[in-house]
C-alpha cells in the first residue's frame, strides 16, 4: 500500500489575520505529527504548480479574473468577512490545485493507491461565482472534473465530512448526476445549506447532524446515508472533503468526534474505494482549527490510508 502525501512550504505563505482560523499553524501542526516515525512510509513529494485552466472545470472566467484581481501587491485584503487575501494567495491556491489533480493522476496512474493534500486555503464552500468560507476556489470540485476529463472516470464521488457544509460543492455539481456529493455537517451551522431534502439531481446526499451529536449518532449517519449511497453510485473514483472540525475540540463548531472516528470513516470509505474504484482515494484538507484536534485527526486518517 502506498500513500501520497502532497505539501509545499506556499501554503505557509497564504497569510490570515492574527487570531483567523484558518491559519498556517494548521500545516504546521499537522508537518510535526506525520514527522513520527509512525508515518516514515509515507512517499512525500513537493506538490506541483497547478494549471490556471484546470480551475475553469469548475468556475467560471469571471470568478477566476475576480479572485486573481483581488489578490493584493503588499497587506492582507478582505473578499469577504471570512475570506482573505495576501500576496501569495494566488500561488497556494493554484498549488493547492495542482496538487489535488496530481493525486488523482496518481491513484489512476499507479504511482500511489491513496493520496492525502495537506494544502491550503480550503476549498469546499467555493461555489461556481463565489468566493467564501475561506475557500477561493473549489480543490474537490476541480479534481472530479479533471478525473472525467484526463482519466475518463464515468462517476466521481465526493464525501465530505467537514463539520460545515460544502455549499460550493453542492452548489457545482447539483444537477450533473455523474458526481455524487454526500456530506456529513453539523446543522445550523454555517454557510446554512445541507437540508436532507436538497438532493439536486439525485446526486446530493446530506447527512445533517444536530448540535452535541457524538461519535455513535455520526456512524449511524454515515452507515445509513453515506455508504449505502456510495454502493448504490459505485463510483470510479473517491475524493474525501477531509475536514477535521467535527473534533470535540473544535472552536468553530459543537460536534464531539474522536480521532477513532475519522480512522473509522477513513476505513469505511477505503472499503467502498476497493470494492468500486480499484482502491483509487485522494483525500483533499478541508477545516480543523483546534491545532491539537486537527494534527492527530489527520495522523488517524493518514494511519489509515497508509494500512490498507
Amino acid at each position: 500500500m502506498v500513500t501520497r502525501l502532497y505539501t509545499h512550504p506556499v501554503y505557509l505563505e497564504h497569510i490570515t489575520p492574527s487570531g483567523h482560523p484558518e491559519r498556517p499553524d494548521r500545516l504546521r501542526a499537522i508537518e510535526r505529527v506525520l514527522d513520527d516515525e509512525a508515518f516514515s512510509a509515507l512517499d512525500r513529494v513537493e506538490a506541483p504548480p497547478g494549471d490556471e485552466a484546470t480551475i475553469l472545470y469548475a468556475h467560471p472566467q469571471g470568478h477566476l479574473a475576480h479572485v486573481r484581481a483581488a489578490i493584493p501587491e503588499s497587506g492582507m485584503t478582505r473578499i469577504d468577512a471570512d475570506t482573505v487575501a495576501s500576496p501569495k494567495s494566488w500561488q497556494a491556491a493554484l498549488t493547492a490545485i495542482g496538487a489535488a489533480n496530481a493525486a488523482v493522476d496518481d491513484v489512476f496512474e499507479g504511482r500511489a493507491d491513496n493520496v492525502f493534500v495537506a494544502s491550503r486555503p480550503p476549498g469546499h464552500h467555493a461555489e461556481k461565482t463565489t468566493a467564501m468560507g475561506f475557500c477561493l476556489f473549489n480543490n474537490a470540485a476541480i479534481a472530479a472534473r479533471h478525473a472525467q476529463k484526463k482519466h475518463g472516470a464515468e462517476r466521481v464521488a465526493i464525501v465530505d465530512w467537514d463539520v460545515h457544509h460544502g455549499n460550493g460543492t453542492q452548489d457545482i455539481f447539483w444537477d450533473d448526476a455523474s458526481v455524487l456529493y454526500c456530506s456529513t455537517h453539523q446543522m445550523p451551522l454555517y454557510p446554512g445549506t445541507g437540508a436532507k431534502d436538497e438532493t439536486g439531481a439525485g446526486n446530493i446526499v446530506n447527512a445533517p447532524l444536530s448540535p452535541n451529536t457524538g461519535s455513535d449518532l455520526f456512524r449511524e449517519a454515515f452507515s445509513s446515508r453515506v455508504l449505502p449511497a456510495l454502493d448504490a453510485f459505485a463510483p470510479d473514483l473517491v475524493i474525501v472533503s477531509a475536514g477535521f472540525d467535527a473534533h470535540h475540540r473544535d472552536p468553530l463548531a459543537e460536534i464531539n468526534l474522536e480521532e477513532d472516528d475519522f480512522d473509522w470513516a477513513t476505513g469505511k470509505l477505503m472499503e467502498r474505494a476497493a470494492r468500486h474504484a480499484n482502491g483509487r482515494l485522494v483525500s483533499l484538507l478541508e477545516g480543523g482549527y483546534d491545532l491539537h484536534g486537527l494534527a492527530f485527526s489527520v495522523a488517524a486518517h493518514v494511519g489509515r490510508l497508509m494500512k490498507g
